[in-house]
């Protein structure tokens, strides 16, 4: 599912709400997580999962093409576990 995708089942399901007010609901959650991740927080969604921040050291790596040594910095990436409601449902638990 794609975030338009998104947008338009929340508008059929809630006829009251227009597209665009839809819209900018779904763009201001992910605006919001995106800058908690970015401030170092953690975002925690009930049942769905966690979204983190990890650092990732500096290291050394390998070009593919070419199998050349290259220096990769480090650098901070987003990381998401899994809630246990989640879990259980992919899993066929529920």
């Amino acid at each position: 599912m794609i975030r338009s995708e998104l947008i338009q089942k929340i508008a059929d399901e809630n006829p009251h709400l227009t597209q665009r007010h839809v819209e900018r609901i779904v763009n201001t959650v992910f605006e919001e997580i995106i800058e908690a991740l970015s401030r170092g927080e953690r975002v925690e969604l009930r049942g769905f999962g966690a979204f983190s921040v990890k650092e990732r050291e500096a290291r050394t790596g390998r070009n593919p093409r070419t199998g050349e040594a290259v220096d990769v910095e480090d650098k901070k990436v987003p990381f998401f576990k899994t809630g246990k409601l989640l879990r259980d449902r992919l899993n066929g638990k529920a």
